[in-house]
């Protein structure tokens, strides 16, 4: 994107001509939550001020204005990420969506006459990685307490990263179940997804795809990587906060019962039976956030607006900036893929001698935004061996100067607390 797009795109960000400290923003926090355009922010105002209504349930025409919008941004979201809408379930948040899949088939195991391809046993495993995000690790922890199964993980190397190869070495007829972050939060991995879902279905396992730092960020087809669930979030997308996206193929969507039960998700219930609605409302219990999720599909259009090629280049590069400039400071130690290698728009370092809180003080100091701590990735850090990064992470208003500016404040810090003096 030229300079000249990017300032045209900022100026639908409010936030960004703030000031919270006294100087211009800097804002390296969209892989924590990102920004919302205006575009975003008059669609939620729209619906609650005109169509504002419970959906599927009222026979008024308010009702039905609202659960047309509802199934408008269903239809909308499925088609960003290349799913039918009947694969589209509608969740408080990313974690929300994972913990309904680890649930859903902690209930299949429940059953007597459980769905072979369902079926975790003593014995059995799971595979994760070392780099996932705690959202993508705690639920198949307990699904593994539950079931009795295995939890294995792919193993990371000194910076941070693991390979294809590693997770080949750990799939084998035991795997059950492989669930692997598309990008990584903390190093801007991308995954070498087609080789291991290829191994993990040869073998009859499920495939789980933690997509929150890859879908607001670049194209995702999610039937065409042919992953079984994958799960993002509105608010790293440039949507509301409080809605996420479960993404369950046909098959799985299918086979799995819910795992949270109540109003608007069945057909018939007598006091002691019920029935199911099928996918996706059958993973919708009670009222949802509508207009959240008008504000979603809002932020969808903005992001094909843009293009999400031009997105994902844009990124790239800034990514290769953050890192090419991190590793130029002395004193700096970037996580994850070094410069030359391909990573999302993000870096995490590590400054010799200060606590990533410090870094995080002065950067904040200079305006700038950036993320400090263990980022929900505390497996991660122990195995760097270190307690906590300071991560920048990029977007599509982010320009070229602003990651100057972190690396410039970021190459003060050492300076400032006297870190490497004799």
């Amino acid at each position: 994107m030229t300079e000249e797009r990017i300032q045209q795109l900022r100026g639908d960000f409010p936030i960004l001509a703030e000031q919270p400290v006294g100087v211009p923003l800097v804002y390296l926090d969209s892989g924590a939550t990102s920004q919302q355009p205006r575009q975003v922010l008059e669609a939620e105002w729209a619906f609650r001020t005109r169509h504002n209504a419970a959906v599927h349930r009222g026979a008024h025409t308010l009702a039905s204005l609202a659960t047309d919008d509802y199934e408008s941004a269903r239809d909308r979201v499925a088609r960003f990420v290349g799913a039918r809408p009947t694969e589209i379930s509608w969740a408080m948040n990313a974690t929300d969506a994972l913990n309904t899949v680890a649930l859903s088939l902690a209930e299949a195991n429940r059953a007597a006459d459980v769905d072979p391809a369902l079926a975790l046993r003593e014995g059995d495993e799971i595979l994760v990685t070392e780099a996932e995000h705690h959202a993508n690790l705690l639920p198949w922890q307990r699904l593994a307490d539950e079931t009795g199964a295995r939890l294995r993980w792919v193993e990371v190397d000194d910076d941070g990263v693991w390979t294809a190869d590693a997770a080949l070495a750990l799939i084998t007829e035991r795997t059950r179940v492989v669930a692997v972050a598309h990008v990584s939060n903390v190093t801007g991995l991308i995954a070498p997804l087609e080789p291991i879902v290829a191994a993990a279905h040869a073998v009859g396992a499920l495939v789980v795809l933690d997509a929150c730092q890859s879908v607001p960020h670049r194209r995702v087809d999610l039937g065409a990587l042919g992953v079984d669930a994958a799960a993002f979030s509105g608010h790293k997308m440039l949507g509301p906060g409080g809605i996420g996206v479960l993404y369950l193929a046909e098959r799985l969507g299918a086979a799995l019962p819910p795992a949270r039960v109540g109003g608007s998700m069945i057909t018939t219930v007598t006091m002691t039976e019920r029935e199911f609605l099928p996918a996706p409302q059958r993973f919708e219990a009670g009222t949802q956030p509508v207009s959240a999720i008008v504000g979603l599909a809002a932020a969808v259009d903005y992001l094909e607006g843009v293009g999400m090629a031009a997105i994902e280049a844009h990124e790239v590069a800034l990514g290769e900036r953050l890192a090419a400039g991190a590793v130029a400071i002395e004193g700096v130690r970037l996580v994850g893929p070094p410069p030359g290698v391909e990573r999302a728009g993000l870096a995490s370092v590590v400054v010799d001698g200060v606590h990533a809180h410090d870094v995080g003080q002065v950067l904040d100091a200079a305006g700038i935004a950036a993320r400090v701590g263990h980022h929900c990735a505390q497996p991660l850090h122990r195995r760097l061996g270190v307690a906590a990064t300071t991560r920048a992470s990029t977007y599509l208003h982010t320009t070229e100067a602003e990651v100057d500016r972190f690396l410039d404040v970021l190459s003060t810090v050492r300076g400032y607390f006297g870190a490497g003096r004799a």
